[in-house]
């Protein structure tokens, strides 16, 4: 119940109530009641409505969904960013060798070992992404990024 609120916890929900019902008074209450009841019927209609609408515009693919699959609880970001390192490792650069980047999935392996001995800085990194660059060609730019 505390996400659903916000983080509020229960001493700080029963406080809201009690300067809820100090605020709107006895002879108010009953209206206000109602008119968090009617709200709560049309939100719930609200998404029953959402709900069959999208059923009707997937169809069958809306069924086969794995759900489970999507939740962002399910999601580690460390092994995201281990297969994407090990992705963008695995790619041939313009020269045709691979990339060895600071953070590379391969970093564990034994030929890997004798290479990170020491920690490279940043301007040495520098240095060996330029030598693998063509020498013709301007480094990447994306205009929209920036």
């Amino acid at each position: 119940m505390e996400s659903m609120f916000l983080n509020i916890n229960g001493t700080e929900f029963l406080i809201l109530v009690v300067v809820a019902l100090v605020v709107i008074g006895p002879k108010r209450m009953p209206e206000y009641a109602q008119k968090l009841r009617d709200l709560v019927k049309m939100l719930r209609g609200k998404a029953e409505e959402a709900k069959r609408s999208v059923q009707e515009d997937f169809g069958d693919d809306f069924k086969d969904v794995d759900w489970r699959k999507l939740d962002p609880r399910q999601y580690d970001p460390r092994r995201i960013v281990r297969e994407a390192l090990a992705e963008d490792d695995g790619a041939p650069t313009a020269s045709g060798s691979h990339a060895s980047g600071a953070g590379s999935a391969d970093a564990g392996s034994p030929s890997a070992g004798a290479q990170r001995e020491e920690p490279i800085t940043p301007v040495q990194r520098h240095a060996r992404q330029a030598k693998l660059r063509e020498a013709d060609r301007p480094a990447p730019f994306d205009p929209e990024a920036t």
